[in-house]
């Protein structure tokens, strides 16, 4: 009797959660994408770089030995070198310098602003799908007044009543990516609160609070996720878009909007100036939407082999 028992015994070590399972997919899924593994290490690498120099000075004097306010007129509009990798700007300021010491700034902007618009858009997209009815009708008019603005016009109307700083900027994004959350949230609320075992749950007799908290959130955590990493880019894009305006970030911040703004006189004479700030927003906004792009396919249910 205990032989037949030991020998249909599944060994232990071979059980696994569903949970375990589901994370061991996603990263399987996840690393088949070449191009989304790039942009995730990209990613990685600059946030790496934006913390260390702006935290370290032994590292920001290593990275960057040239500081990236100092006004040198003798080497005004110097090209690429040795010595200044990226060259100088009209004021013979180390451009590698102020790009890199830029980063925090446009990285900051991106995730403040997003996880800001996330955390009113999320409880928004939440309620109105959740509760429906009059509550749902009232969120998203409020959500379709702010879409009928295009994102820029409505990030550049704030920018202008609130006046032209990082912090304006920041909250004018985070207003702007408010409707997105809001719309995608309420639409996996609606196809979560239909499953049967949400049912079965509240006739046992859970509340709306435990049921939102515990069983709606977790089941649209995927969609959450995905759109606040293309969020990212958006935001850092738009924000970049007000600095060149002249209302984002106010000299001599090395923000690369306003980096671009600087450069825009000089295109023939030094195009460098322009160029490399261009480059530097090209890769970061390249990077996060090849990464969102494969958190995406490595979340969806359907991509399951």
């Amino acid at each position: 009797m205990s032989l037949h028992a030991e020998s249909t015994a599944v060994p232990r070590e071979k059980v696994e959660s569903p949970r375990v399972k589901s994370i061991k997919d996603f990263f399987r899924r996840f690393t088949k994408n070449k191009p989304a593994v790039i942009g995730f290490f990209v990613i990685l690498f600059l946030v790496f770089l934006a913390i260390t120099v702006s935290s370290f000075s032994r590292f920001d004097i290593i990275i960057t030995p040239h500081d990236p306010s100092t006004v040198n007129l003798v080497d005004r509009f110097q090209g690429p070198s040795s010595e200044y990798w990226f060259g100088t700007d009209h004021m013979g300021r180390d451009i590698f310098s102020r790009i890199v010491h830029g980063m925090i700034l446009t990285l900051g902007i991106g995730f403040v602003s997003v996880i800001m618009g996330g955390i009113i858009g999320v409880p928004l997209g939440i309620i109105a799908g959740f509760y429906g009815g009059k509550i749902d009708a009232i969120i998203m008019r409020f959500v379709d007044v702010l879409l009928a603005f295009p994102g820029i016009l409505l990030a550049l109307a704030i920018v202008s009543i609130l006046g032209g700083s990082l912090i304006n900027v920041t909250i004018a994004v985070a207003i702007y990516s408010v409707p997105g959350f809001a719309r995608i949230v309420r639409g996996s609320t609606l196809a979560t609160k239909k499953l049967e075992y949400i049912d079965a749950i509240r006739a046992l007799g859970a509340t709306d609070t435990r049921i939102i908290f515990l069983h709606v959130l977790p089941n649209v955590l995927s969609p959450i996720i995905v759109n606040a990493t293309l969020y990212i880019a958006t935001a850092i894009l738009t924000a970049a878009g007000l600095s060149f305006l002249g209302l984002g970030a106010q000299p001599p911040a090395p923000e690369w909007g306003a980096m671009l703004n600087d450069g825009r006189n000089h295109l023939r004479d030094a195009g460098h100036i322009a160029f490399f700030p261009g480059l530097a927003i090209l890769v970061v906004v390249l990077a996060f939407n090849i990464f969102g792009d494969g958190l995406r396919d490595a979340l969806d249910p359907k991509m399951k082999n």
